[in-house]
């Protein structure tokens, strides 16, 4: 694959201030998420500014520990149009490693009431040293974004 981002589109029958506001709450993540690896956010604080940090609990079956954390810096924060954080982890010791993929929302309000949303997975930035894991980017198929943009707008929307 010579293009490193796979993304999705889905027009949402709600203002771009009501999506961004959901995005920005970590606890939301979990019922956003597409793959059905996040389970809880471990930092509940709302996202408010670049450089901040927060946690989620994770699982996957083929991770070595199954049940895992993933430590995620935001990268970009305007509101009411865009999102994104790197995804890394700790450590161990207190220093964090960012993996140099991104998960970035980006809203384009169509109207008072409707919204165009883009989630994007950009991996163009991993490490070779990373890549020589032999860890495939991306890690799910495309339908993991699309899936999570239609539960974004199930919880945007009440439903």
């Amino acid at each position: 694959m010579d293009q490193e981002n796979v993304s999705a589109t889905l027009t949402f029958a709600v203002s771009a201030a009501r999506v961004f506001a959901v995005l920005a709450d970590p606890t939301t993540h979990a019922a956003i998420d597409g793959t059905g690896w996040v389970q809880e956010a471990a930092d509940t604080a709302p996202l408010t500014e670049v450089g901040q940090i927060f946690r989620m609990d994770m699982y996957h079956p083929n991770h070595p520990d199954g049940d895992y954390q993933t430590v995620n810096k935001v990268q970009v924060l305007d509101p009411p149009r865009t999102i994104g954080w790197l995804t890394g982890q700790d450590k161990g010791d207190g220093d964090l490693e960012f993996g140099g993929w991104v998960w970035r929302y980006d809203l384009a309000p169509l109207g008072p009431s409707e919204t165009e949303v883009t989630l994007t997975y950009d991996w163009s930035a991993v490490p070779q040293y990373i890549r020589d894991r032999g860890i495939p980017f991306p890690p799910f198929g495309p339908e993991h974004l699309t899936n999570s943009l239609h539960h974004l707008a199930g919880l945007v929307s009440g439903r």
